[in-house]
């Protein structure tokens, strides 16, 4: 059976934890910075969680796990 291609649009957005969940960045803070909050701005920063519903979805598309 051949090897299975990552989604490399995938890989690039997410990143597989040691326990096996997956993290994302989030979003809204690429621009239009001055309307948001400094509060807003903070909690925006670092990594979120995927959410159970979509982890199985994602997990199709990174069939080796990748934690690059």
């Amino acid at each position: 059976m051949p090897k299975l291609k990552t989604k490399q649009g995938v890989a690039k957005r997410f990143r597989v934890t040691k326990s096996g969940k997956i993290k994302h960045k989030k979003s809204n803070l690429r621009h239009i910075l001055t309307t948001k909050g400094p509060k807003r701005k903070r909690h925006l920063r670092g990594m979120g969680q995927v959410a159970a519903a979509d982890e199985k979805r994602i997990q199709l598309f990174l069939p080796y796990g990748h934690r690059g």
